[in-house]
């Protein structure tokens, strides 16, 4: 299990690839607005974990798992989005997926 400073340090590791994902999703001319929607919300779960209180950054890397299962799926579903920002949406959604695997 990861000391609350290196949870800390691996979420702000999340937050830029979430932020970088929503770059690149916003950039994407082909990128529905379903899938742009989903991944700023991603984005807002990643700002919120962040934020959270020490005694409360577990739950916040399991909410933001769950937000990044949603961009994840919505990022394959849409046919019109560029493989940029899919590897960027994928990127983010694995930083959270090893992060979660060890708090």
């Amino acid at each position: 299990m990861l000391a609350t400073t290196d949870i800390r340090a691996r979420l702000d590791d999340c937050r830029s690839k979430t932020a970088a994902a929503m770059r690149d999703t916003e950039e994407d001319a082909g990128a529905s607005v379903v899938t742009v929607a989903v991944v700023r919300e991603y984005l807002g779960k990643a700002d919120k974990a962040v934020a959270a209180a020490d005694d409360g950054a577990r739950d916040a890397v399991i909410e933001l798992e769950q937000a990044a299962d949603s961009a994840r799926a919505a990022a394959a579903a849409d046919p019109g989005l560029g493989g940029a920002a899919r590897e960027s949406v994928e990127a983010a959604h694995l930083a959270i997926c090893i992060l979660k695997t060890e708090v």
